[in-house]
């Protein structure tokens, strides 16, 4: 027993500290797992010693509590927690605790989007908004009336003539991927520290002593709960209550959907857990809920959780764990990109042992050091990165990490010139990881899109020395690869199959694969139009580069820089006579200005096109091709297998979508054909 009881004591006073990070200051320094972690062992050991259980326990409250930096507003009625589920055996348990009460299962459910921000109160009395409030302790909330009113999608007054007299709304104020990748730009220009997630973010934003700042971050709030109704009208399902606020203005999520199983249920979770990145917003699991309203009654609440509701978790994309080193990897530009060495961890479902620090400001401005204990983000297929170090772990060991002088690969110095983001070598293709990441561009999808030339093959053709530069790929003998294990004849077909059709790829894609900095896919393209291809364009007089349209005086000169170099020069010759394609035939006819002013996002496979193709395809025409709907899109193009976000954010924002046969019509016609 006394062991239990000094344990119980660690976790209370470990979660109290966590929470007030998490909660007050918008600052939390472990992951979301770990915090989960040390509430479930505290929850379990209390269980198993009841006697032990107090009032003041954290397992006892409903949410965090309220700061001093705002007055306090009472809510109408109290905000409670969510039990959690983590498997379809919890689902299970969660509907037969249900059915036992009511003597059946619910008549049906509403699964809506867990989304990851700030939970808000909004009171309107007659229509009007007259208070907004955090969620706070679950009774009591901080008054942040005036940051509320100036998130657009919140309404001040409510649509319509008839209006309860008081009408109070539950939601979640969060922050898009899109807002907060600006918010951390201009947190890295001003030297301030980046935000490590949207959630922490999105609070942070309410939380502001001015309104303006607030205004200024591009909020926004998904609306989920009617909480208390005065004067209005009655409900039999919380669907309706749903469709109900939309009635009134307030901004419902699409993806909420209803339906009548466990199993549809979980279904919808499956779906839900495989698409949460396609979501332009962050998103952590799905909340669950009994729809008729009089089983929610019958069902009532446990002291700290509604018996009718249950928020399904997503396995955590943070972990903590130790950051044993810091090395570097020097890119195809000659950049020194410091990344993490790990303690392996399991993070999102795969074993991280290494992730990226992006650059040495990043580093000191998130005072990382070797021997920390830090949190660690897997979303997705992106590469793993370091979010912060877990400052209340240190024990004064770690050290300070700093730039090498010397590259580890080549020995030359590394430098960092005035103005530039990023330390590089200067040892030019001497350095051998500066080879290998560029022989990897070239050969990758957004340069040659030689299939079968990943790193594994281009570590093995650099350790014999069977290539040292791009035109080595095109002329040595593929056949030598049969001499080593795992390349056999179908194999070693392939691979030349592949690098016969890379001869052939429209000029562009050679341009931006030589890694001429600045010129990607667009710029190239716009060169190749002009020039017609590489030869006449490395002649080319810098005044002459600059004049083509939307090539400024910045890549001219790094075109002419690395036109003039012996050593491309040399390279591109090799590339010729191996009988890779330096010149592109563009016919007149082909270039127009049929969709100049329209911006088309593409989402699945469009019969007929590769995503490049089409992405040309409507840039030759004149228009702008993008990877997200917002409200400047004119159409979004939807192929075979497409993302369901983007189809629901057109919807939502009323952009036209069109299929493959639309998209054909769109580029012979023009805009016109969007009505």
């Amino acid at each position: 027993m006394s062991t239990a009881r000094a344990r119980i004591e660690e976790l209370r006073t470990l979660i109290r500290v966590h929470a007030h990070r998490y909660y007050i200051l918008d600052d939390p320094d472990v992951s979301d797992a770990e915090y989960d972690s040390l509430v479930k062992e505290l929850q379990a050991l209390e269980d198993s010693n009841p006697d032990l259980v107090t009032p003041d326990s954290p397992t006892q409250r409903v949410g965090a509590p309220i700061s001093d930096l705002f007055s306090s507003i009472q809510h109408l009625r109290p905000l409670f927690s969510l039990d959690n589920a983590e498997s379809r055996e919890d689902l299970d348990g969660w509907e037969q605790r249900m059915e036992r009460q009511l003597d059946s299962p619910p008549v049906s459910y509403v699964c809506e989007l867990k989304i990851d921000g700030l939970a808000v109160v909004l009171i309107y009395r007659d229509g009007v908004l007259d208070t907004g409030a955090t969620r706070g302790d679950g009774t009591t909330g901080e008054d942040v009336t005036s940051n509320l009113r100036t998130i657009q999608s919140i309404p001040l007054r409510l649509l319509g003539d008839d209006h309860p007299d008081v009408l109070e709304v539950r939601g979640e104020v969060y922050m898009p991927y899109e807002a907060f990748d600006e918010l951390n730009r201009l947190q890295v220009e001003e030297g301030k520290p980046m935000f490590a997630n949207a959630r922490n973010a999105a609070a942070g934003s309410v939380r502001q002593k001015d309104p303006a700042a607030t205004a200024r971050r591009n909020l926004d709030v998904w609306v989920y709960q009617l909480g208390f109704v005065e004067g209005g009208p009655e409900f039999e399902t919380h669907w309706e209550t749903l469709d109900y606020m939309q009635s009134l203005g307030f901004r419902t999520n699409p993806a909420s959907l209803s339906m009548g199983t466990i199993d549809e249920v979980f279904e919808y979770v499956e779906k839900a857990e495989r698409g949460r990145h396609d979501m332009p917003y962050q998103t952590d699991g799905v909340v669950i809920k009994a729809n008729s309203l009089v089983d929610q009654a019958q069902l009532g609440f446990t002291a700290k959780a509604p018996r009718w509701a249950i928020a399904y978790k997503f396995p955590p994309e943070e972990q903590v764990t130790t950051l044993e080193d810091i090395s570097i990897n020097i890119g195809r530009s000659g950049a020194a990109t410091p990344f993490a060495v790990l303690e392996p961890v399991v993070v999102g479902g795969a074993t991280v042992s290494l992730a990226t620090l992006h650059n040495q400001d990043q580093v000191a401005l998130k005072d990382v050091r070797i021997g920390d204990q830090v949190i660690v983000r897997r979303a997705g297929d992106v590469i793993p990165e370091v979010v912060g170090p877990v400052v209340s772990a240190r024990t004064g060991k770690e050290k300070k990490w700093t730039m090498p002088e010397k590259c580890p690969f080549c020995d030359n110095p590394i430098v960092r010139l005035e103005g530039e983001a990023v330390a590089r070598c200067t040892g030019g293709f001497e350095c051998s990881s500066r080879v290998r990441e560029w022989l990897f561009h070239f050969s990758g999808r957004g340069g040659m899109d030689i299939e079968h030339m990943g790193y594994r093959t281009i570590d093995l053709l650099l350790a014999e020395s069977l290539i040292s530069d791009p035109a080595d790929i095109f002329s040595f003998d593929v056949d030598q690869l049969l001499d080593y294990q795992g390349w056999g004849e179908i194999s070693v077909n392939n691979l030349k199959a592949a690098i016969d059709a890379a001869k052939e790829r429209p000029v562009a894609r050679l341009l931006t694969a030589l890694g001429i900095r600045h010129v990607g896919g667009t710029v190239a393209r716009k060169l190749v139009r002009v020039f017609g291809g590489i030869p006449v364009l490395m002649d080319a007089t810098e005044e002459e580069i600059a004049e083509t349209e939307g090539i400024g005086p910045v890549i001219a000169e790094e075109v002419r820089s690395w036109s003039t170099d012996p050593v491309n020069r040399k390279l591109v010759e090799k590339l010729g006579a191996a009988g890779v394609r330096l010149v592109d035939e563009v016919e007149d006819d082909v270039i127009s200005d049929l969709l100049a002013g329209g911006v088309f996002v593409m989402s699945g496979t469009v019969e007929g096109f590769t995503r490049e193709e089409a992405k040309m395809a409507i840039e030759a025409r004149g228009g702008k091709a993008t990877g997200s709907v917002s409200g400047r899109t004119s159409a979004l193009v939807v192929g075979e297998s497409p993302g369901a976000s983007k189809s629901r954010k057109a919807e939502e924002l009323d952009v036209p979508i069109i299929d493959a046969q639309g998209f054909r019509e769109l580029l012979e016609q023009g805009l016109s054909t969007l009505g």
